[in-house]
């Protein structure tokens, strides 16, 4: 039971990484797009391509920390103890992220809108450096039971390097969704804009991933002998293999398969990373029957899930559904002023 609710946390890690970390990389993007004028087609894009799916993407985040409390409560004491900073900062991050992207699309003041965007833009940046520092932090091995907080725990090579990549992995997510989003509504100029950073985004992630095997090698070493043999390998290689299908699709300009291969290098490589790790959810400290909490608890959390598969699950694959097929819009300032009119006149 403990091994079936520990890939059930994996499985939502990597959801969180695909729905998540795309709207990541859009705010990513909105951060380089430039000057109000400049950027203005490009954030009007990502308004209307994150709106309708934002607040369920961040879902997943909260499906994270329920398994984790609820199935392994010392883990998480263990994690939250020694990486209470940047798990914080990633707090922060969120928050003043959301609050960004809420208020900046009806603030009529450019000043106010420049403050909204920036707050939304450069969250969109911390957030996941700090999330995929402490992830690096935890699979080399300088968390354990009783660790205490210091900046050693997630201010080191591994942690760096993950949380470049996380931010690499998002900005590539985020422009390859954005260019079918751009097909969606008809603006073929901003589908070269953000195909272009696709690739460019692409070839960074190449570039941190060259740099990422000698960090790992010498200072996640449990973590890099998983990935470098059997179900982790492969699933890194399949990853791998989907990453270049999608640029390769990218230079063709055929996008119809883009969203599909980008999201399956992501949830691969997260697949890696919880192969590589097993048995243990803290290496090489804490295994996973270990941080195990009670098999009544487990029980019912295994319940919970498959409950939550039934009835939830149908529901969020004919969100994302809709969304791909452009039915999902966000209200205009237009509809909700006509709306309030109607009310009053009512």
């Amino acid at each position: 039971m403990a091994d079936f609710i520990a890939w059930v946390l994996v499985v939502v890690i990597a959801a969180y990484a695909c729905g998540g970390g795309t709207d990541y990389g859009a705010g990513f993007w909105d951060l380089l797009a430039g000057g109000a004028e400049r950027g203005k087609r490009p954030r009007w894009l990502i308004d209307h391509a994150m709106a309708p799916v934002w607040e369920v993407n961040n879902v997943w985040l909260i499906f994270v920390f329920v398994i984790m409390w609820t199935g392994f409560p010392t883990m998480f004491q263990a994690v939250f103890e020694a990486m209470w900073l940047p798990l914080a900062l990633a707090a922060v991050g969120l928050v003043l992220r959301g609050a960004g992207f809420a208020l900046r699309k009806p603030s009529r003041r450019l000043a106010q809108r420049r403050l909204y965007g920036a707050a939304f833009a450069i969250a969109s940046l911390v957030t996941p450096f700090f999330l995929g520092a402490a992830l690096g932090g935890i699979a080399s091995g300088r968390v354990e039971v009783g660790t205490t907080a210091s900046a050693h725990a997630w201010a080191n090579p591994t942690s760096v390097i993950t949380g470049l990549l996380v931010i690499a992995a998002s900005a590539f997510l985020g422009a390859v969704y954005l260019c079918s989003d751009a097909r969606r509504f008809g603006e073929d100029r901003l589908v070269d804009y953000f195909r272009l950073r696709a690739l460019l985004a692409f070839a960074a992630i190449v570039v941190l991933a060259l740099i990422a095997l000698p960090v790992t090698h010498d200072d996640a070493r449990y973590v890099w002998e998983g990935l470098t043999r059997g179900l982790g390998l492969l699933m890194v290689v399949l990853a791998a293999v989907c990453g270049l299908a999608t640029a390769l699709l990218l230079v063709r300009r055929s996008y119809g398969w883009t969203r599909y291969t980008s999201a399956a290098s992501v949830a691969l490589t997260v697949g890696a990373w919880g192969f590589a790790q097993r048995p243990y959810v803290l290496p090489t400290t804490l295994t996973v029957a270990d941080a195990a909490g009670a098999a009544h608890t487990l029980r019912w959390l295994a319940f919970v899930t498959v409950v939550a598969v039934v009835l939830v699950g149908p529901a969020l694959v004919l969100l994302y559904r809709l969304d791909t097929l452009g039915r999902l819009e966000p209200l205009t300032d237009a509809d909700t002023q006509a709306s309030g009119a109607s009310e009053t006149d009512g």
